[in-house]
């Protein structure tokens, strides 16, 4: 066998011991995803929106 074999072999042996298994995120940060998309997009319709027609229709 040659040398090659042989470091393919280990590469081989090394890869079959791995598992890589992630970070699990807790589950409060989602609810702050969550909590911060929900009130990015009540802000754009309850605020920006208006705002920026009022501003199309007469700007400063």
């Amino acid at each position: 066998m040659t040398d090659h074999d042989q470091e393919m072999q280990n590469a081989q042996q090394e890869y079959q011991q791995l598992d890589y298994s992630g970070y699990e995120i807790p589950w409060y940060i989602h609810l702050i995803w969550i909590s911060f998309w929900l009130l990015t997009a009540y802000y754009t319709i309850k605020y920006l929106f208006p705002t920026m027609q009022q501003e199309l229709v007469s700007p400063p």
